[in-house]
Formats: C-alpha cells, structure tokens, sequence
C-alpha cells in the first residue's frame, strides 16, 4: 500500500508581551479547540507561500515569513497516512485581525501568553513546547 502524504504549513506569530496569536477552530458542529493558523499548500504553491495565504485567510493579517521553525511528521498507525507540517515563525507587515462573520469552523483569534499554552484546550498539546522553544531561540 502506498501511503498517502499530507503536507501543511503552520504560522507562529509573536507580539512584544510574549503572546502567540492562536485560532480556536473546528469543524461546525464540534467542541473547537486552540491551534496555530495552518493549512495545505494550493496548486503549486510553495510551504512559505501556503503559510502566508492561509494566515491571511484564517486570521486576516498579512505576515512574511522570518525563518522555518520545525517540523512534526506524524503518521497515524491504523491509516495510511503521514503528515508533514512545517512551522514558520512569521512576522506582522498589513491587515487586522478578522473572524469572518459566520464562518461556522473559526470561533476567535487571540494573542495567547505563552506561559498560559498548556492551560488551553489545545487541538495538538505538543504544540506548547514547539512555541516556547521557538521563542527561546
């Protein structure tokens, strides 16, 4: 069996009081849960260019990217499926932060203090060292 890829890229945002900016998200009849701004690439866009378009279209803001700050690779036992998702760290240059009204999946977007990560409901838990080691670096 060949194994299918899922390839994602992933936006980190900090403000100067050490605050990430998160999503919380899910599908429209699910409990939503916090995560960073991210998304599969479209057409033949690079992973940067993937992460920049979907942290526009997700949060509204319009970011450039900083450096590349990770990968998760994950594959789930009983699929045939392996998940790449790149981090970036990226930077604000335009826009405002906006929750397109009645976008059933997107419940709020925030600046979250990283010393607090591990108190949210997060859709990935290990996304709260991911954060802080890049903010340390």
């Amino acid at each position: 069996m060949e194994m299918s890829n899922w390839k994602g890229a992933s936006g980190i945002c900090f403000n100067d009081n050490r605050e990430v900016l998160m999503v919380l998200q899910g599908p429209p009849d699910e409990e939503k849960k916090w995560a960073l701004p991210a998304g599969p690439p479209e057409g033949d866009e690079t992973l940067e260019e993937s992460c920049v378009r979907e942290f526009f279209e997700v949060t509204g803001l319009m970011v450039r990217i900083l450096k590349s700050a990770g990968v998760k690779k994950d594959s789930f036992d009983n699929s045939d499926v392996s998940v790449e998702l790149h981090y970036f760290l990226v930077e604000i240059i335009g826009g405002e932060i906006t929750v397109l009204e009645g976008d059933p999946w997107i419940q709020e977007i925030t600046w979250q203090p990283i010393e607090k990560l591990e108190l949210l409901d997060l859709a990935d838990p290990e996304e709260a060292e991911l954060i802080k080691s890049v903010l340390k670096n």
